[in-house]
């Protein structure tokens, strides 16, 4: 019998790789606050700054980032361009669009950009950690109240008299979840409201995705109000 080595009775933990965030600001005064907040998580690391979106194009061509804290406002191109120009190069970073103010304008012209949140810049030290962790995990950064409004007063009117061709691809199911979506419910709410195991929520979130050719959570409530799935 194999006599047992003083490492066999040591507990393995398995190790995960940090989220790697990349902050995009001009002030370094903010990327500096940023920087102090997150590095004091373990599992959160910076892997890159960038003053300008330009700088943050290149950054992420040569640095793997899963979560970009992106300012709205810069000079050059600005965070709404920065955004969209990686969301279409197909980077899979997700972004958070940083504002100082909560402007309806701004935020939706981000999330049509393809970001997948906001925050205010000034965001507590947890609401920033929290968020990280959720873009990453692939939910957005909204509440429900602002979803609402936001989409109310913002997304235009659609000619309804035509039924959208993106519904046929839905089961009676997946129609069900994506309205409480496109309300802002979170997964442990939409299980309740449908009765239905949280699992099977995010089943049927993962194939809405598929079907719709969605980024994340986001792209699911605005393609949601496009189609004219909910009414305002």
């Amino acid at each position: 019998m194999r006599a047992d080595s003083a490492s066999d009775s040591t507990p393995r933990v398995a190790m995960t790789r940090p989220i790697r965030v990349a902050l995009v600001d001009d002030q370094i005064l903010v990327r500096s606050g940023f920087r102090m907040m997150i590095e004091a998580e373990s599992d959160i690391d910076v892997v890159g700054e960038a003053s300008n979106g330009l700088e943050a194009l290149a950054l992420i061509r040569d640095v793997p980032i899963d979560v970009v804290l992106m300012d709205v406002r810069m000079p050059g191109i600005d965070g709404i361009e920065t955004t969209k120009r990686i969301t279409a190069a197909g980077y899979p970073a997700k972004i958070i669009i940083l504002t100082t103010f909560d402007l309806d304008d701004y935020v939706y012209q981000a999330l049509r950009a393809g970001a997948s949140g906001f925050l205010l810049k000034d965001a507590r030290a947890t609401e920033l950690v929290d968020a990280i962790h959720a873009v990453n995990s692939g939910d957005a950064i909204m509440a429900p109240s602002t979803t609402k409004r936001l989409l109310s007063n913002l997304v235009p009117n659609h000619d309804r008299s035509h039924a959208d061709p993106r519904l046929s691809l839905l089961t009676e199911r997946e129609m069900d979840v994506l309205k409480e979506i496109a309300q802002g419910s979170n997964n442990t709410e939409i299980a309740e409201n449908l009765h239905l195991a949280e699992g099977t929520v995010k089943t049927h979130i993962s194939r809405l995705l598929f079907k719709l050719q969605a980024r994340d959570r986001v792209g699911l409530v605005l393609t949601a109000y496009d189609m004219g799935v909910v009414d305002r």
